[in-house]
Parts: C-alpha cells; structure tokens; sequence
C-alpha cells in the first residue's frame, strides 16, 4: 500500500481532470492514429490512413483530445512536406554530377532523422494521452512544446 506522501507526491493537474476523460470523444481515435503513424516506419501506407481518422475525428473530439489530433496532422503533414522537399533535392544532388555517395550518404541521414522525429513526436504525444493531457502547443514542429526529460515527474 502506498504510503500518503506517495500519493500526494503523485498528483498533478492530470488527476485534477475528471475521472471521465479516459471516456473523452475521440480519445480512442487519438490512441489508433499514434499507432497508425508508428506503423508507417514500416509500410508508409498507414500514415495516410491514420491522417484520414485524425481528419475525420477531429470535430467530435474532446477539445483536448482534439490537440493531439492536430499534432498527429501536423506530424503528418510536415512529414510529406520534408519528404518532397527532400526528393527534389536528392533529384538535384543526383544530376549535378558528384559521387553517387553523396546523395545516398544524405537520402540515410535524412531517413535516420525523420524516424527519430517521428518516433519522438508519437513518445510525446502518446505519453501525455495516456495521462489525459492535452498537446500544449500542437501546431509546434518539434515536439509539441512539451519539455523532454529522462527525469521521472514523480521525483520532482
């Protein structure tokens, strides 16, 4: 049994939500699109998917809910912009002439750094709906305006 400096130590502004936010609209919605995007690392045709339920969910949502699905859109959408982005530039780097290294060397690098985008955006955002918390800034292109540690909150 927990001791009441535990208990007292464990509570936030999360346990001050009511108790039927894991029952908010949208809140199961919110939990499949976040598998739906970490799928995409493997076959890409879950992303769209997972953008169409977020798109489709969204005016029925929770408004708290309805933050994390925008951060989802956003992480979507950002996504297919650098992409593109980057296959033109790889297209250019291509027909310049330079050792066909150089633009595989940046294809790697640029994949390797989306995945930890992307896997980092879904930790954030899958962290704090399972806590019932909302996005604090959703329309971010890092990581939602959340602070990143590796320190337990608990321990503060």
């Amino acid at each position: 049994m927990p001791a009441a400096s535990d208990i007292a130590r464990t509570s936030s502004s999360a346990d001050a939500l009511p108790t039927l936010d894991k029952q908010a609209p949208g809140r199961g919605a919110a939990v499949v699109v976040y598998w739906l995007l970490l799928g995409s690392i493997m076959t890409v045709v879950t992303a769209p998917i997972g953008a169409l339920v977020a798109h489709l969910k969204y005016r029925h949502a929770a408004p708290w809910v309805q933050s994390h699905l925008q951060f989802q859109l956003r992480t979507f959408w950002l996504g297919v912009l650098g992409g593109v982005a980057f296959a033109i530039i790889w297209q250019l780097l291509g027909v310049t002439g330079i050792s066909p290294m150089g633009p595989w060397a940046m294809g790697y690098l640029f994949f390797t750094t989306c995945m930890i985008w992307l896997v980092g955006r879904c930790g954030v955002g899958v962290s704090r709906l399972m806590t019932n918390r909302p996005i604090p800034d959703p329309k971010s292109a890092a990581f939602g305006g959340s602070d990143i540690t590796l320190k337990d909150p608990a321990d503060a």
